[in-house]
Formats: structure tokens, C-alpha cells, sequence
């Protein structure tokens, strides 16, 4: 069973519903066809799957979401957190497939911040894209940048010195 288009989506016109494989279509059909190393079709629009789908999220059919959902934007902000660090506990291990699971994890939650802060991933892929097209690689602003190539950051207010983190 994989994502499927719905109807009622926060976002847009068809929210993503559990379908068999055999009946994939669109958006959620995969990524053009590509099979990956497991010998099945995926790709990026997962997470703009994912992100439809929460729209249809109840207590009854995903409860575990649902409360995830209804709690704080901060605690949510908290699970992206811990996820990421288990991602690197992971490959402290040098434990490839646990840094998959962990990898994985982490996108959830973080699809569900961007879904509790109505953020939509296009508008992430569109902040990556301007950074390739400026940086050649959409990678980390440099702290040094151009002020005219990007928005300024905001000003730290005390605490510890950012470059050290």
C-alpha cells in the first residue's frame, strides 16, 4: 500500500489516501519510473505526498499523527530534533540501514512542522533552488554572504556564539 490521491487536502485540490501499488497513479506514482536499489519505484514527491496527507489525518485512522498534530508547534520542533540526533547516533555506528530508518523519521517529523507552520514543500525546494542558481549547490548559507545575495539573517540576542554550534 502506498499514498494515493484524495480529496480535502490543506493545501490543494486531492489529500493523499492509503492505495494498493497495483493503483498508483499521478503525483504519488513514483519518481518517473526510476526503480531504486530495493526494486521499487520512489522519489522526492514522497514528501510532497506526505505532506497532502496530513491533511486527512484523524484520530481514528492515524492516532499517533493526529496527537503529533494537535501538539504544540515547539514540541513538534522538539521531535525534528531528537530524530536528527538519532540520525547521527546512527552514523556514529556506521549502521546504514539505521540511518535510513532514523533518516526517515526525521522527514516525517519535519513534514508535519512545515504542515503545523503552513509551510509548503515547494516553498523549501524554491529556497534550495536559489541557493544552487547562487551558490552552485543549494548548501548552507555561507556567514560571510553577500548582504545583497540573501535576506540578512537576524541579529543573535546573547547566548552562544553561533559559529562555535
Amino acid at each position: 500500500m502506498t499514498i494515493g490521491r484524495g480529496t480535502g487536502a490543506r493545501h490543494g485540490a486531492g489529500a493523499p489516501t492509503l492505495v494498493p501499488d497495483s493503483e498508483r497513479s499521478g503525483a504519488c506514482a513514483g519518481f518517473n519510473g526510476r526503480e531504486r536499489r530495493s526494486g521499487r519505484s520512489v522519489g522526492p514527491n514522497e514528501i510532497d505526498c506526505l505532506h497532502h496527507a496530513l491533511g486527512k489525518v484523524t484520530a481514528e485512522n492515524h492516532p499517533r499523527t493526529a496527537k503529533l498534530l494537535a501538539s504544540s508547534t515547539r514540541k513538534v520542533a522538539q521531535k525534528v530534533f531528537e530524530e536528527a540526533g538519532e540520525v547521527a547516533l546512527e552514523a556514529a555506528r556506521h549502521n546504514a540501514r539505521g540511518i535510513v530508518r532514523e533518516s526517515a523519521d526525521l522527514l516525517y517529523n519535519l513534514v508535519a512542522l512545515w504542515y503545523r507552520t503552513d509551510i509548503l514543500p515547494d516553498d523549501v525546494w524554491a529556497e534550495m533552488r536559489s541557493r544552487a542558481l547562487k551558490l552552485g549547490i543549494a548548501e548552507k548559507l555561507p556567514k560571510d554572504r553577500d548582504p545583497d545575495a540573501f535576506p540578512a539573517a537576524p541579529k543573535s540576542t546573547g547566548g552562544d556564539d553561533e559559529r562555535n554550534a
